[in-house]
């Protein structure tokens, strides 16, 4: 066990926390939005999503409203049919999904004992992107532009723009705007779970809800880039009129299905698994006991995470697929109620095996947990293909939706809340308004929605602005949406309660629940995660090490001080923490506004079609993340290791495996395979749905791209000799192999080019054509991207920047050169080889 450090004099250590505080501190004014701070990241996370919420909440009210009695004229259909896209398109991207990303930037970090999660400027890129996103999609109501087609999107109604109108492009545009900051807060959280958690914090001592994240950050890298390659083919299609959904040219509208619902289906267990870890937070906590059976709720949440990707079909079992596939996805989907068994049954455990203590927080949380098991139960039946044909598109699906994802999310969120608000401010929320809130919400949410399941028994389908008289609805619908009012007051008094002045109340203790993990030995007050980093040696260490909390905020542990000046935190290794480096992170900066901007200023103006203005907003957005790479990464130290207490000495610059800018691009490539995997996908559903495939239209042959993933190969092998040569510090070599590389990506992308217009392919003409042409595309895209990485490269050694000690730069691109070599040869030899063989 690794002691800590003697107590600093009380003036020593008052001077050390003034210098972290100074260090640490928001600016004021205007630059007070250019703060990357993970405790004020995350409130404005938080305190957005809440405003979608409400947004979302007043749009279902109307939409209750209309529904109550029938033959009601109170809002066109039209607008009732924006009302409802919109309000699952925020409920679903712009509430349910950031919250927990919320949560977890401002938790993570003092939960695994650490200053900061490692790439601070990206967690604020994301927030702006996911704001700016936000106020583009759920703007357009307000200019009657709204999309229309309901929040899934499906062809042919949604890809024909006399129908959708320019709805339709805000939707897939703006949404895919805001996936690009769901996949950024995945990148920071994984490589912040896994590399910066406190020294002997083993991964089988990590906080319940660092699993949970781990597990949720992994599933959005597979979950999101599939609907993001289906944003693509959608998005050509409305603006390029390439037919991947029309069938008439050899497109089919299931594909969208299928990318969707592969997104869409995990989707479900990305809102829920979260939920579920604030539980595993709040149960222990109020049982007083540590949490029964870790290894199985670990184990069950990564079943769950997994089976779900299983699962997509059961949402098309009305569509006409074979048998056998009727039969394995029903399967699948009833498993899947397992190991979500397993998880509630820890819980309820837990405290029997405890003192359970009555509390706000707990009866969210239960009540949220009733709710979610209804939900399951009629997610079986409906997982069940006949009863699915008979139940499908009706309220039924509609009440069971909702069982699973307000039981299952929206309660335990408030849970959350009334938890873990002394950590914003060191009060409590009311106990007395909280209960009055729950029973309302409580009782209004089941008095809305359970009739809905009888409603769909009786026929009423999903989607209806109106329905006629004489058809048994009436009744069911009045008692909806009297407790859909109900449920929105139990809402309004939560907000109250958070917003409502608490200066007269005393302030609370910085532990007020007792619980036993380490993000509540955080001061409300400041801005870094803990004031020193400890060694932690159990899962609940302020249980099971009293002491702890004391010398922590003494300084008695690692990296007490900012000698420096410095932002500074340590990166521990993947499965033991052990320290490896001491991490310096940036501090305020306007490039992650400017670059939100201009990213989404490139998306509003593709949606318009502004082409000027698109090439303008892009060259903005490169020149902006060009220069942010260039000062805020790979920095080489002024010295090469530094002493961070306790008797330890670390390095300040790592490259390879061991540093968090080397997972980070694993990661993101990882995630951008999927969505690679998504596409080649597509080119065999054709295959598979056509007897000919073709349908007589000339491939590119085999020629060109299997001489384009050659040079591709040759390409990444020179990039490999860069890497090689700069640790052996030859300079000019490396140079001259570096520019090597580039002409070659520039080569090899114009052969893999010259294949399909030498043969004069038109996207336009057949999905034979426009498939190809995506694919090469995207490899080309990817092959610039690397082309300009090499660029970077070889500008950063002419600098001095990238030297034989100090590489991370090369070490990065050539682990992103791997996976482009992967994308060029597996898309080269699939449009050259597939039909063209057979």
């Amino acid at each position: 066990m690794i002691r800590p450090s003697d107590r600093l004099r009380d003036d020593e250590g008052d001077a050390q926390a003034a210098r972290l505080r100074k260090v640490w501190a928001n600016p004021g004014g205007w630059r007070y939005w250019t703060s990357v701070n993970n405790t004020q990241i995350g409130l404005w996370y938080a305190a957005t999503a809440f405003i979608f919420l409400l947004f979302a909440g007043v749009l279902a009210l109307i939409m209750r409203a209309q529904l109550a009695v029938p033959g009601n004229d109170l809002i066109s259909a039209d607008f009732y049919s924006q009302a409802f896209t919109l309000h699952g398109t925020v409920m679903m991207f712009l509430f349910a999904v950031p919250i927990f990303e919320a949560v977890a930037i401002f938790l993570l970090p003092p939960m695994l004992g650490a200053r900061e999660l490692p790439f601070p400027r990206l967690g604020a890129f994301g927030f702006w992107s996911f704001l700016l996103g936000g106020i583009f999609v759920c703007g357009s109501i307000f200019f009657d532009a709204a999309p229309s087609s309901g929040w899934f999107m499906y062809p042919p109604l949604a890809t024909d723009e006399n129908l959708s109108g320019i709805g339709a492009d805000i939707w897939l545009l703006g949404l895919s705007f805001i996936e690009v900051a769901s996949i950024a807060a995945a990148v920071e959280l994984i490589v912040g779970i896994m590399k910066c958690r406190a020294p002997g914090m083993r991964i089988n001592l990590m906080p319940l809800f660092a699993w949970y994240l781990l597990i949720v950050a992994g599933m959005i890298l597979f979950a999101f880039p599939p609907l993001i390659a289906g944003d693509i083919l959608f998005e050509l299609q409305r603006m390029f009129d390439w037919p991947f959904f029309d069938p008439a040219r050899g497109g089919d509208p299931l594909l969208w299905q299928h990318l969707f619902w592969i997104f869409g289906h995990p989707e479900v267990y990305i809102i829920f698994l979260p939920s579920i870890a604030l539980m595993a937070m709040i149960v222990p906590t109020f049982a007083q006991r540590p949490i029964v059976g870790y290894s199985w709720i670990v184990l069950a949440a990564v079943g769950t995470g997994f089976l779900s990707f299983g699962l997509w079909v059961h949402h098309m079992f009305a569509t006409g697929l074979p048998q056998i596939s009727l039969a394995f996805f029903s399967a699948a989907s009833e498993a899947v109620a397992i190991p979500t068994a397993v998880q509630i049954f820890v819980f309820i455990a837990t405290m029997l095996a405890g003192r359970v203590i009555p509390s706000t927080p707990m009866l969210f949380g239960m009540g949220g947990i009733i709710i979610f098991v209804i939900g399951g139960l009629t997610g079986v039946m409906v997982a069940v293909a006949p009863f699915d044909w008979q139940a499908h598109d009706t309220y039924f699906i509609v009440a069971h939706l909702h069982y699973v994802l307000i039981g299952g999310m929206l309660f335990p969120v408030i849970a959350g809340i009334y938890y873990y608000y002394p950590l914003i401010d060191a009060k409590h929320l009311s106990d007395r308004l909280g209960r009055i809130a729950f029973w309302l919400m409580f009782a209004g949410f089941n008095v809305s929605f359970f009739p809905m399941h009888l409603t769909g028994l009786l026929g009423m389908p999903r989607r209806v602005f109106t329905y006629p008289d004489d058809v048994g609805w009436n009744g069911l619908n009045l008692i909806s949406t009297l407790g859909a009012f109900v449920f929105a007051a139990g809402i309004s008094l939560v907000v109250l309660d958070v917003l409502r002045p608490k200066h007269r109340q005393r302030r609370g203790e910085q532990n007020p629940w007792n619980a036993g993990t380490l993000e509540w030995i955080s001061e409300p007050k400041e801005n870094w995660g803990v004031r020193s980093i400890p060694f932690v040696a159990s899962r609940y260490p302020l249980w099971d090490q009293p002491a702890l909390a004391r010398q922590i905020g003494e300084g008695r542990w690692y990296l007490p001080d900012a000698e420096e000046g410095r932002r500074e935190g340590l990166v521990t290794s993947v499965l033991d923490a052990r320290p490896e480096q001491v991490l310096r992170v940036g501090g305020t900066s306007y490039v992650t506004i400017i670059s939100a901007l201009s990213l989404g200023a490139v998306f509003v103006a593709l949606t318009f079609k502004w082409w000027i203005a698109t090439m303008v907003a892009a060259t903005v957005c490169f020149c902006a993340i060009v220069y942010w790479l260039w000062t805020g990464t790979a920095e080489i130290p002024e010295k090469a290791e530094k002493e961070v207490g306790v008797g330890l000495t670390l390095p300040l610059y790592t490259s390879g495996p061991p540093s968090v800018g080397w997972w980070a691009m694993f990661i993101t490539m990882v995630g951008d395979s999927t969505a690679f995997a998504s596409l080649v996908f597509g080119y065999f559903f054709y295959w598979t749905i056509h007897d000919d495939f073709t349908a007589g239209v000339i491939g590119p042959g085999m020629k060109w791209p299997l001489l384009s993933a050659a040079l591709f190969v040759a390409a990444w092998l020179m990039v490999l000799m860069a890497r090689h040569l700069n640790g052996r510090g030859s300079i000019i070599l490396t140079r001259a192999v570096l520019a090597v590389g580039v002409v070659l990506a520039v080569v090899a992308s114009t052969a893999g080019f010259a294949g399909p217009w030498q043969y004069g392919m038109d996207p336009r003409a057949h999905v034979y054509a426009a498939i190809v042409w995506l694919l090469t595309a995207w490899t080309l895209v990817h092959a610039a991207t690397g082309a300009v990485m090499l660029a970077y490269c070889l500008a950063r050694h002419f600098a001095g920047r990238l030297t034989k000690d100090h590489d991370m730069d090369i070490g990065n691109v050539a682990l992103y050169w791997h996976f482009m070599a992967i994308t060029a040869v597996v898309t080269f030899i699939v449009i050259g080889l597939f039909p063209e063989v057979l």
